[in-house]
Parts: structure tokens; C-alpha cells; sequence
């Protein structure tokens, strides 16, 4: 069962990211009918206040380290992780031997990175902020880093993507530990859904690979200025007065990727665009962005940003 649970504070801490676990963990709802926590704030040096990132804002943890070794859970939000930031004494120490003792660790946004320090992502699937994924993968080559999803369930390790998917993390453990209704219970209190559906690749911008070279650059701007019109791999080619092999290489080489695969992302992104700025139907959506027909474009819509068409306006539209 899942009742004691400890968050671990380092200097520096994102507010949100705290305060999605303590409204998860810390509030007393128990008049409600739902299930109380013993939730303790945990830190190195207990009564001593911790900057937050926050300008003007700390926070003094009431208990010492040594708590988190009798946690069912031991949640950890976000700090910064850039190479040179340290944890404070004693804190990559006591995760790892919560951890040991058979504690949940669930970490939220970069908080991953200090699983990562106790040496908890090796050999596992994990997740963090879209911002951050190249340099945890970089940092914990072990680990196996997916980008896409919300959160990643590893049994005793949860990591979470980016802020507001450590609520989903959040009532995810509580679904799995307690049951649906208490689940369910917190999420209607917090005012959020129990359960949000998709990844985060629909938040994610993604960049136009830069095109240096002089025939290909004048090529791939015609190409973005005319995505409605139908395109083959020889015609594109030929307009860049190359061979339909040299063309396909140097394109490679160029953006990393192939002809099609480049020109099917710039069309999902031209539908973004257009169900973000426009109250287009969908066949019309996928007309002027070239993918001809509105089963189509749901086919890479949903392959590339991870959601329906329809439900991306829904969320991101003028009108939402």
C-alpha cells in the first residue's frame, strides 16, 4: 500500500514541479473520502530554507535525508542538471538507498537526471522534459530514453515528461497503487483529467532542418512554398539539376533524412498551422497542406505529433 511518502529537495528547485507533487500527495483529503498520505519534505540540511528557481521564493524542508529510507514512495521534482550544478551532501546517496530498500522513485521533468545520478536509469526505459532527452541519453547511455510519451512505468522507477506530465505520473501511481477511484477522486479536486491521452511530440516545435548547400536550399524552399501539389523524388531532382541518386545522397546529407520523410513532416507541419490559425475543415486541411485526403493526413498526423487532427485543434485551436 501505498502511504509514506517522502520528496527529496535540492537547492534550486522548480516550484511547479514541487507543488504537482504535494497536490497529489501532501493535501488532506481525507474528508472526501480519499486516501491520506504521511507526506514529508525531505532535505539535506532540515530547517534550512532551499532557493527555488523562483526569484524570492524558498522552501525549508521540516526532515533530514534519512526519512526517505522508510518511503513506500520518494518523489522528486525538478532541479536544474547542467554539468557543474551539484547535489547537495548526501542527497544521490539517500535516493539510491530508498531505492535499495524498495521505495517507488517517480521523478518529475529533470528530476530524472538525480535518478539518473543514483544510478537508477541503467538498463531502463525513462523519460524526461522534450527539451532535455538528447542530454539525458547522452549523459546515461544505459538508459533508455523515449522522447515521445507522458511518463514511463518501470514498476518502481516513474519518470515523467516536462511540468504538467508529472500529474499524469502522479495520478497514474495513485490508479496503479490504490485503484481507479481515488484516482479519479484527486483529479476531479485538482480539476484535470484522471487520464490524458497522447504524448509529448504534440508539444514539441519541430525545426526545419537547415539546408546549406545552394541547390538544395533553393530546391526545399520551392518545395515548402508549394506542399499542396503532388512531388516525386526524380522531379525534385531534376529542378536541382542533379541525378535522382546524387540528389537522394546529398539530400540525406544535407537535412538527415530522406526526400519523403522531409516532406511529410513539413506538411503535418503546414496542417498544424492550419488547424492552430484556421476553422478549415479537414478535408480542406489536408488539401492545402498535400496530403489529398483526411484519412491521410490522421494517418501521419497521428504518427508524427501523436494525436488525431481534430483533437490537436480541439486543444491548440484559435477557438479552444
Amino acid at each position: 500500500m501505498l502511504s509514506r511518502v517522502a520528496v527529496v529537495l535540492n537547492d534550486k528547485l522548480a516550484m511547479f514541479e514541487f507543488g504537482v507533487v504535494c497536490e497529489v500527495f501532501g493535501l488532506d483529503r481525507t474528508a472526501d473520502g480519499l486516501p491520506g498520505f504521511d507526506f514529508r519534505v525531505c532535505g539535506a540540511e532540515p530547517g534550512t530554507p532551499l532557493r527555488s528557481t523562483t526569484p524570492g521564493v524558498t522552501v525549508t524542508p521540516e526532515y533530514g535525508l534519512d526519512e526517505l529510507v522508510h518511503a513506500d514512495l520518494v518523489a522528486i521534482p525538478a532541479f536544474p542538471f547542467t554539468l557543474g550544478h551539484t547535489y547537495q551532501a548526501g542527497v544521490v546517496e539517500a535516493v539510491r538507498a530508498a531505492a535499495d530498500a524498495g521505495a517507488i522513485v517517480l521523478t518529475v521533468c529533470s528530476g530524472a537526471f538525480l535518478a539518473g545520478a543514483a544510478g537508477l536509469l541503467d538498463g531502463r526505459k525513462c523519460t524526461t522534459h522534450w527539451r532535455y532527452v538528447e542530454q539525458l541519453a547522452q549523459r546515461y547511455p544505459d538508459a533508455t530514453v523515449d522522447p515521445d510519451v507522458l511518463f514511463v512505468d518501470e514498476g518502481n522507477l516513474i519518470t515523467s515528461a516536462g511540468t504538467a506530465a508529472g500529474i499524469d505520473a502522479c495520478l497514474h501511481l495513485v490508479r496503479r497503487e490504490i485503484g481507479t477511484a481515488a484516482a479519479n477522486g484527486i483529479a476531479r479536486r485538482m480539476v484535470v483529467p484522471p487520464q490524458r491521452d497522447g504524448g509529448q511530440r504534440q508539444f514539441i516545435e519541430q525545426p526545419i532542418p537547415e539546408c546549406h548547400s545552394a541547390g538544395l536550399s533553393t530546391t526545399l524552399s520551392w518545395l515548402a512554398e508549394n506542399l499542396a501539389h503532388p512531388h516525386t523524388v526524380d522531379e525534385l531532382a531534376a529542378r536541382s539539376n542533379m541525378s535522382t541518386r546524387t540528389f537522394a545522397r546529398r539530400f540525406a546529407a544535407e537535412t538527415g533524412t530522406t526526400p519523403v520523410k522531409w516532406l511529410t513532416a513539413q506538411r503535418v507541419l503546414f496542417a498544424k498551422h492550419l488547424l492552430e490559425a484556421t476553422d478549415l475543415p479537414l478535408e480542406r486541411v489536408a488539401d492545402r497542406s498535400g496530403f489529398g485526403s483526411g484519412a491521410l493526413l490522421r494517418h501521419h498526423f497521428q504518427r508524427q505529433v501523436g494525436i488525431a487532427p481534430t483533437e490537436y485543434r480541439r486543444r491548440f485551436g484559435a477557438a479552444s
